[in-house]
């Protein structure tokens, strides 16, 4: 047992040491001794790779992307759900030095533009459409004069189908035309470094323009190997993935955690389904499911939830947003998922700092992010003075270590703003630390309610509304109010089958949470505006309430 903290402030251990090989190397290295074993099972494209068949692809992709003209530096997008061809560019970028350029499945024409003039990709691989999304009609529609460095695009073709898309080539004509035992590859992987940039992923900015953070082989490889640790992976576990690989979820937290222990990567859809993830987990036997908490949500109140056998399930991360204690409780109970964690980060620090591991004591799992990874700081702060806080008292979280962003691509200014002159990588959230360094996300500094100067957390009020027998998910947020400054507004989604009234829900915090934390506004919804991986748009709600309600900005305190 650690002695008891005296200040708001943690470091990681260091027993096993950090990775200092690039991707390329250590997957080598991981093929060299799992080579027959699954890789990656795809179920909605019926595809099954071994470690060895994944390497001898990846590197025939590397090829083919060098005799594209691209050279070690060059960005590279990938604008696409979750499917083989996206492992396949994340392996083969990493190997030839190419940049790997997340694009967000959800944006439109003029958030597209952005991101791939922002960086300067050179190449482009998408998929040619999906539902009511017509991905090649957006980039045809912005054209040579509005994409000045855009030179190739490849659309994803399903195995012999599809007519011709003009002016863009098939990803598996671009496969065909590349050499697994290209020399070239295996010479230009000898050069690179773990410090150098190996993938950029867009934060979805609430305001302004989003921000490429730029991370390096050494931020992602070793996140993804200490994610794995915790979760005490091994080659016998398969991973059910169905959140998306273009964000760290996927790509880190999945696809790196299986790839550097050895363990198979399950695809159950292109997108989030939770009927084909429950399919998956039973007809593949995994033992790790990922997802949000409404992911998990969606799958415990599936109508046929009770039909599948999920026992084999061991372990899993719940991420993207605070889960609440009641589903936490659920999926350990109804899912087997007795040494699920919890995984709390941001793109730019590659992206865990803190984790659960399966050892973690029930009532912190459910209460907390748990502890600081290895090889990390993260200390909690006063968000005015910078000075570290007592345990127990609220601040600012901030992290330093290995998993630190490279920078904003091309954005010094933007970069300087959020990692100091010591490196501490400052993340806007609000966070309290015990005595034994666990650590609680309480909210963002911006998401925190001044109401007639009280300072309330909405995420304490949703834990308590949680509690409700009726209530399925809430939200709470501050709206603008001329008395107190602010005032609370609760947008609540009621269980299937069940309604509740405003009245049962006041009823309810009555006695039991102070006055003064009770929302003023309860509104009933289906959903809420969300985020392709499942975060919640909680400015989005506030913008709502705002209209709705027809209410000024809060003045000034």
């Amino acid at each position: 047992m650690r002695p008891p903290l005296s200040e708001s402030y943690s470091r990681g251990a260091t027993g096993v040491p950090l990775i200092e090989q690039t991707i390329g190397d250590f997957f080598d290295a991981m093929t060299g001794r799992q080579g027959e074993r699954d890789a990656l099972i795809s179920r909605h494209e019926g595809r099954r790779l071994t470690y060895r068949q994944l390497q001898t692809q990846a590197n025939q992709l590397a090829s083919a992307l060098l005799r594209l003209g691209l050279a070690p530096g060059d960005r590279v997008g990938i604008w696409s759900h979750n499917n083989v061809p996206w492992v396949l560019m994340q392996m083969a970028t990493a190997k030839a030095g190419v940049i790997l350029v997340n694009i967000n499945p959800a944006y439109r024409v003029s958030e597209l533009e952005y991101a791939l003039n922002k960086v300067g990709c050179k190449a482009l691989v998408t998929m040619p459409r999906f539902k009511t999304s017509d991905y090649l009609g957006m980039i045809r529609e912005l054209g040579p004069q509005r994409l000045p460095h855009l030179r190739t695009v490849v659309w994803i073709d399903p195995p012999g189908q599809g007519a011709d898309e003009p002016g863009a080539l098939r990803f598996s004509e671009l496969m065909a035309r590349g050499d697994p035992h290209d020399a070239q590859v295996a010479q230009i992987q000898r050069t690179l470094k773990a410090t150098d940039p190996v993938n950029i992923q867009f934060t979805s900015g609430t305001t302004g323009f989003p921000k490429g953070a730029t991370l390096t082989h050494r931020n992602i490889l070793n996140n993804g190997f200490f994610i794995g640790e915790c979760m005490r992976l091994t080659p016998e576990d398969r991973l059910c993935i169905p959140v998306p690989l273009y964000h760290c979820f996927g790509m880190v937290l999945g696809n790196l955690a299986c790839l550097t222990h050895g363990a198979a990567i399950v695809y159950p859809n292109d997108s989030f389904d939770p009927l084909a993830t429950l399919q998956a987990v039973q007809a593949e036997k995994c033992t790790g499911l990922h997802g949000v908490p409404t992911m998990f949500i969606a799958e415990l109140e599936h109508p046929r939830f009770s039909e599948f056998d999920l026992s084999t399930l061991r372990t899993g991360i719940m991420a993207g947003s605070p889960c609440p204690i009641e589903v936490m409780k659920r999926v350990l109970s109804d899912m087997y998922l007795s040494e699920m964690t919890i995984a709390y980060g941001m793109t730019e620090t590659s992206p865990v700092s803190c984790q659960s591991d399966v050892s973690t004591p029930l009532d912190k799992r459910v209460s907390t992010v748990g502890t600081v990874q290895p090889h990390l700081e993260v200390k909690i702060v006063d968000p005015e003075s910078g000075v570290t806080v007592a345990p127990g008292v609220t601040g600012e979280l901030c992290t330093r270590g290995y998993s630190v962003m490279h920078g904003y691509w091309d954005d010094a200014q933007k970069t300087r703003e959020v990692i100091d002159a010591e490196r501490w990588m400052h993340t806007g959230d609000l966070a309290t630390m015990d005595a034994q360094g666990y650590v609680n996300i309480v909210g963002r500094i911006k998401d925190m309610v001044i109401r007639g100067g009280e300072n309330v957390y909405p995420r304490e009020i949703e834990e308590f509304l949680y509690r409700h027998p009726k209530v399925q998910d809430v939200q709470v947020v501050g709206v603008p109010d001329p008395k107190y400054g602010e005032e609370l507004c609760a947008w609540v989604i009621a269980k299937p089958g069940l309604k509740v009234t405003e009245d049962e829900l006041r009823a309810f915090c009555k006695g039991q949470i102070a006055h003064y934390k009770v929302p003023r506004y309860i509104r009933f919804v289906e959903a809420f505006p969300m985020t392709i991986t499942g975060k919640i748009q909680k400015f989005r709600i506030r913008d709502q309430m705002r209209q709705e309600l027809g209410l000024a900005v809060a003045p000034p305190a």
